[in-house]
C-alpha cells in the first residue's frame, strides 16, 4: 500500500517535460546521461519536499559536489593559463568566475529553468526564474555530468560553457576598477587620459544597450558594451587593457633581441 502511494504522481509538485524534453535539454547541455535519474535528480528543487506525500530527493546534495568540481576546475584553468598572478587576484577571479548571478546567467542559456521540478508554491513565486535555484540547478548538473562520466569530461563541459562567456580565458576576468587601471597603464607612457564617448544607444527606454569607444592621443584603443554608460566604457577599458597588454607581451621578445647585438658590438 506504501508502494502504491510512492509511485502515484503528487499534484502539488510541477514536472514539466517528459522523454523528449529530456532529449533536447540534454543536447544543450552537450552530454548524454547514461543515467537520466541524475539528471532528474539535478533538475529537483528542495521545494519538493515541502509538499504533502512528498518522498523525492533534491539536488542539494549533487550542488555540493558539483560546486567542488567547478571550482577545482577553474582554479586549475586559472593557475595554468596566468603564471604571473599570485593567489590574490586567482581568488578574485575565481569568485567572479562562480558568482550566482554568472552561474544563473549559464542555466538561463542552457533552458535549466524551464525544467526545474518544483513545488506549486514555488512555482506561483516566480521560482523557476530565480537566480539562486538556477545557479543551484547549474551545479548540481555539473555533478551529475560527474558522477555519470568522470573528472575529465565534467572539466571539459565546464570549460566549453564558460568560453563562451569569457572567451578563451586569455585575459585574467577580474579589473576591480578597469578605467583607473588603463589610466594609470597609459600615463606611465604618456601625460595624457583616455577618452570616452558614447557611440550609440539602442533598444527600448526599460532595455537600453549602450556602445562606447575609448581613445588615447587621438587613436581609438576598444569600444564596450553595456546596460548603462558606465558599464559600456567599464568594457572597453578592459577591451583596451587586453588589447594593450596583449601588445606589450608580443613587444618584450623585439626588445631583448634587439638588445644582444648591442652588447656584441661593445665587446
Amino acid at each position: 500500500m506504501r508502494k502504491g502511494r510512492k509511485s502515484r504522481p503528487n499534484p502539488d509538485v510541477i514536472r514539466p517535460f517528459g522523454a523528449m524534453e529530456y532529449e533536447q535539454l540534454q543536447e544543450k547541455i552537450g552530454y548524454t546521461f547514461r543515467d537520466t535519474g541524475l539528471l532528474k535528480l539535478a533538475l529537483t528543487h528542495p521545494s519538493v519536499t515541502h509538499e504533502p506525500g512528498a518522498a523525492l530527493q533534491t539536488n542539494q546534495r549533487l550542488e555540493f559536489l558539483g560546486d567542488a568540481v567547478l571550482q577545482l576546475v577553474l582554479t586549475h584553468e586559472l593557475y595554468q593559463r596566468f603564471p604571473d598572478f599570485d593567489e590574490g587576484p586567482l581568488t578574485k577571479a575565481r569568485a567572479k568566475l562562480v558568482n550566482r548571478r554568472t552561474l544563473a546567467d549559464h542555466a538561463r542559456q542552457l533552458g535549466l529553468g524551464q525544467h526545474l521540478i518544483l513545488s506549486k508554491g514555488e512555482e506561483l513565486q516566480g521560482g523557476r526564474d530565480r537566480s539562486s535555484a538556477l545557479a543551484d540547478c547549474f551545479e548540481a548538473v555539473l555533478g551529475a555530468v560527474f558522477l555519470d562520466s568522470d573528472f575529465e569530461t565534467a572539466r571539459a563541459l565546464i570549460l566549453r560553457v564558460f568560453r563562451t562567456v569569457f572567451g578563451e580565458l586569455t585575459v585574467l576576468p577580474i579589473i576591480e576598477n578597469p578605467k583607473g587601471e588603463l589610466q594609470e597603464l597609459v600615463q606611465a607612457i604618456s601625460d595624457e587620459v583616455p577618452v570616452y564617448h558614447v557611440v550609440s544607444a539602442t533598444g527600448p527606454d526599460h532595455d537600453r544597450v549602450f556602445e562606447c569607444t575609448v581613445h588615447h592621443a587621438g587613436v581609438e584603443l576598444a569600444r564596450g558594451q553595456g546596460k548603462s554608460k558606465k558599464a559600456a566604457e567599464s568594457q572597453a577599458a578592459l577591451a583596451a587593457l587586453s588589447r594593450l597588454r596583449e601588445q606589450m607581451q608580443v613587444a618584450k621578445p623585439t626588445r631583448k633581441t634587439a638588445s644582444r647585438p648591442a652588447k656584441k658590438a661593445q665587446a
